[in-house]
């Protein structure tokens, strides 16, 4: 908690009104800023409540007299951090922070962050779970649900706060400190926004940056790009991997996830608990095991939040069964390495659903976990071209003009004992307002097809 960080009487001109702007904009009024929320949208969410709590909106172009007359400007995480308004105020000597930077100088509790291309949110629910399990005050939220803003007033010096931070979070932070930070691994993603993979490893180190020999790292030993980025950390480390030669960590020994300090080794987890399918999830298991071995959490307390976690909607979630064709939702997979680690979780006769508004990377890489494993590829979106041109040599693709269209020519190309999987390897914006509309979409058409069908659908 920064003691000397005040608002009062402040001029803040709030970015973005998704759920972070609006949670950091009622967390600034109760700190007694003068607020402005600033959205290049013609409708601000939720205007009538904001205006009564004394909140000026300011819809549409952004003005740059709003911006360079603020005392301080609080970016939401979907908000571009160049743009001219937001230049102009930098320019002015205006201080430029995100949400997630302004809710952490006010908490009281501890945090543990957590980061990486793929598994954040799945990671960030178990660890969540486990320290619930132990008794510990505990909240979850930043990327993955509740705004990090509106977790400040129930912080206590006793609450652990499982946060979810992506590379838009930590790339506008400046004194965010976790006392645990995990990077579950690192593939290149978001090459939308960010201008490289470098600029866009550069914003998650940043979960690092402020660290000290006191705080922790939790690493994915078996991710090359993991380690190299947290090469540099001051932070103790605690890495987690399928190497059982790891001598400092969590791995897996005798169908069992353990703690290994130096050469001995002490169980956690049987195997037989999880309840997720695919080795990228059971390496989410192990991450949020490791941090639950620094947090002090009990084996059996881990064994009980693992036992009863299925998994989340939208990541390998299985959907239903028509006529022996399973259909599973991984609409969170929205770059090329989650989509690749998505077909990898099945051994043969897939039929993957893919496309939507490319975010950069090469489908190519794709080749390898398609050969043999996918019988066929149905395309959607604007991808649809590049995904056919780099997969089209190793296997039959398709182009479906619609979500609808899209699981009705995979079911007609699947076979019985196989599996239909939504892995699309992009975000969802040319057709849907995020993954997870995408995903109810996916869902909603194998329902209206099991009808059709006439088929069993569980």
């Amino acid at each position: 908690m920064d003691m000397d960080f005040s608002v009062q009487d402040a001029r803040v001109v709030v970015v973005g009104g998704g759920r972070s702007g609006l949670a950091a904009a009622e967390l600034l009024v109760a700190r007694g800023a003068r607020v402005t929320l600033a959205d290049t949208a013609p409708l601000v969410p939720d205007a009538d409540r904001l205006a009564a709590l004394g909140v000026r909106l300011a819809p549409g172009p952004h003005d740059p007299a709003d911006f360079t007359a603020a005392d301080l400007i609080v970016l939401s995480p979907g908000v571009r951090p160049r743009q001219p308004a937001i230049d102009a105020a930098r320019h002015a000597g205006v201080p430029v922070m995100g949400e997630v930077e302004l809710a952490s100088r006010w908490l009281r509790g501890r945090v543990i962050a957590i980061t990486g291309t793929k598994g954040k949110s799945t990671t960030t629910t178990l660890t969540a779970r486990m320290l619930h399990e132990a008794g510990v005050s505990v909240t979850a939220g930043g990327n993955l649900g509740t705004a990090l803003s509106s977790q400040v007033d129930a912080s206590r010096p006793d609450t652990l706060h499982v946060v979810e931070v992506s590379s838009f979070q930590l790339e506008t932070t400046d004194t965010f400190r976790p006392w645990i930070a995990v990077l579950v691994n690192l593939s290149p993603d978001h090459l939308d926004r960010h201008a490289s993979f470098d600029e866009y490893a550069a914003a998650k180190a940043r979960i690092f940056a402020n660290q000290t020999p006191e705080d922790w790292a939790v690493i994915n030993a078996d991710d090359p790009g993991s380690m190299a980025l947290a090469r540099d950390a001051r932070a103790r480390r605690f890495d987690f991997g399928f190497d059982s030669s790891l001598q400092h960590g969590v791995t897996i020994e005798d169908g069992r996830i353990v703690r290994r300090d130096r050469l001995a080794g002490s169980a956690l987890v049987p195997l037989s608990s999880v309840r997720v399918p695919g080795r990228h999830l059971l390496a989410d298991v192990m991450a949020a095991a490791a941090v639950g071995c620094i947090a002090g959490v009990p084996p059996e307390a881990m064994q009980r939040a693992v036992e009863g976690f299925t998994g989340l909607e939208h990541a390998l979630e299985y959907v239903g069964e028509i006529d022996g064709v399973r259909f599973v939702n991984d609409s969170k997979a929205t770059n090329i390495a989650s989509a690749q680690r998505s077909l990898e979780s099945f051994d043969a006769h897939v039929v993957a659903i893919m496309g939507g508004r490319y975010k950069g990377g090469a489908f190519a890489d794709l080749a390898d976990a398609v050969r043999g494993r996918v019988d066929a590829i149905v395309t959607i979106g604007e991808a649809s071209p590049l995904i056919t041109d780099a997969l089209a040599p190793v296997v039959a693709v398709q182009h479906a003009g619609s979500m609808s269209e899209a699981v009705r020519r995979a079911f007609a190309a699947a076979q019985p004992g196989g599996v239909v999987l939504l892995a699309p390897a992009c975000s969802s914006f040319d057709m849907f307002q995020d993954y997870a509309a995408r995903g109810r979409a996916f869902k909603d058409e194998v329902a209206l097809l099991g009808k059709a069908a006439g088929g069993r659908r569980v």
